[in-house]
């Protein structure tokens, strides 16, 4: 199974914590929201881990769903 990167807006309060952590410098802020902005996620989680309203994950993505 492969993972992808899962960004919930509603609940991203757009406080950069993710942006910060992101060993890829893959995610930025746009209108106080998180975005990937750029190709080269690496999936590492850093981003999961360290958002405090967990706006942003990392899902398993199942093919056979």
């Amino acid at each position: 199974m492969s993972k992808k990167l899962v960004i919930n807006t509603d609940w991203c309060k757009g406080c950069g914590i993710c942006v910060a952590f992101c060993p890829k410098k893959v995610l930025t802020l746009k209108k106080e929201k998180v975005v990937l902005s750029a190709e080269g996620c690496i999936l590492c989680g850093q981003c999961e881990l360290r958002c405090p309203d967990y706006a942003i994950y990392l899902e398993e993505d199942n093919p056979h769903e």
